[in-house]
């Protein structure tokens, strides 16, 4: 059994590929792997070049392998399709050119949620009918990633999208078929929607099919959530901390994924702002050393 440890553009503050602000692309790519790490996920579509050959010689230059990536995008905008169906088709065929497994799907962040993350009863619900065409929408680019790219496709739950809390997780792994939608766990925004991450994991791991590490800083948490701070605001002020710093139990998880015989790939993902306080390469560096200590 094998447990392989990546890391992720957003562990540089990259979370919108035109952001001004991101560092460049091949500095992330050899910060990456200055820190310990031999696989990095796409991060946004654009961000890096979407040209095969390019990108492709990049990766071989640090001796990255390329993971998987992410489509967050606004499922819950009946309004924003063809941004959706956009940015998963060239996900999806960036994904494939560098043989790369995991398409993860992320509502992103809603105005009708923001000011209530971590605030489950006070969080606006679909109505049945939006609920129905939000699932099929999800269900869709799901089905597309297995069937028509051949990606194991994984549900991620975040914070201050319609996807946050862990009911309305549990509501679409019933209501879809588990042969084409998985989870990609977040371990960091399941505690920072008020659930256990560990308890989640034993009731689920058998639909878990990829995970992204994360820890989360107890005290940024509560007053994030007391004062509906936005996510963004969040991340620049520190709530996902260095891995061992916060109240995720990540040696508990590495026993549940032992015990389960999981094995693959595990990302890091500590979101911070691109101009933040501290040093992406000297955090994950920590990050990288933190997992090898408790066995990883």
């Amino acid at each position: 059994m094998t447990i392989r440890i990546g890391n992720a553009p957003c562990s540089w503050g990259v979370e919108f590929a035109d952001d001004p602000r991101n560092p460049p692309w091949r500095r992330v790519l050899a910060e990456c792997k200055q820190a310990g790490f031999d696989g990095i996920e796409l991060g946004p579509v654009g961000f890096v070049p979407e040209d095969p050959v390019e990108l492709g010689e990049a990766l071989d230059e640090h001796a990255l392998e390329l993971i998987g990536g992410v489509v967050f995008r606004p499922f819950h905008d009946a309004g924003a399709w063809d941004d959706v169906m956009d940015g998963s088709v060239r996900t999806c065929k960036a994904l494939v050119a560098h043989g790369a497994q995991h398409l993860v799907l992320i509502d992103s962040i809603s105005p009708r949620r923001a000011a209530t993350a971590g605030h489950w009863g006070d969080a606006e619900q679909m109505d049945a009918a939006e609920w129905a065409a939000y699932r099929d929408r999800l269900a869709t680019i799901a089905k597309m990633g297995s069937e028509e790219y051949g990606l194991t496709v994984g549900i991620h739950a975040h914070a201050a999208g319609f996807m946050d809390f862990e009911p309305e997780l549990e509501r679409l792994l019933e209501e879809t078929d588990p042969d084409v939608l998985k989870i990609c766990f977040d371990t960091g925004h399941h505690s920072y929607a008020g659930y256990d991450p560990v308890a989640f994991m034993r009731k689920w791991m058998d639909r878990i099919s990829y995970m992204h590490f994360k820890d989360i800083d107890p005290k940024v948490k509560a007053w994030a959530v007391a004062n509906q701070i936005g996510f963004y605001e969040a991340c620049a002020e520190g709530i996902f901390c260095k891995l061992g710093l916060g109240d995720v139990d990540l040696p508990t998880v590495r026993q549940i994924l032992l015990d389960a015989g999981f094995e693959g790939w595990c990302t890091v993902e500590q979101d911070c702002d691109p101009q933040g306080k501290t040093s992406p390469l000297d955090d994950n560096t920590h990050n990288g050393s933190y997992l090898k200590s408790i066995g990883f």
